[in-house]
């Protein structure tokens, strides 16, 4: 019974993707323990070209987001591919889409959003 659950409802996304339809993008939860790169409760405010440890602990987190959105490769440097995604993330928060890491998008990054249906920039 789970089965054909799961069958039919992936069945229904791929027709609704290939309809053109707003297919959800789904996050899988983070925890702190999955990226330890800094202590969770430091959340400086990052911008493009800022470079460290907490930047490695966004590239991470941001990896939680599933469908579309690269992997990024937790190298500490807050670049393009990053921004981009950063931004992305904050619309389906319902954030303004500053590119800016600050508290409540830090607090996306811990607790993302399980689906978002916006489609992610080309």
């Amino acid at each position: 019974m789970r089965r054909n659950r799961l069958l039919t409802s992936a069945a229904a996304l791929c027709a609704a993707a290939s309809l053109g339809l707003a297919v959800p993008h789904t996050a899988t939860a983070a925890t702190e323990h999955d990226c330890s790169y800094v202590s969770p409760g430091f959340r400086p405010t990052l911008t493009y070209g800022d470079s460290g440890a907490a930047v490695s602990q966004a590239q991470c987190l941001s990896n939680a987001w599933g469908g579309e959105p690269p992997r990024l490769a937790p190298n500490g440097v807050y670049d393009t591919l990053m921004l981009k995604k950063i931004e992305w993330i904050q619309v389906c928060h319902g954030l303004p889409e500053s590119g800016v890491i600050e508290g409540r998008t830090w607090q996306a990054l811990y607790h993302p959003a399980l689906d978002c249906y916006v489609p992610y920039p080309t």
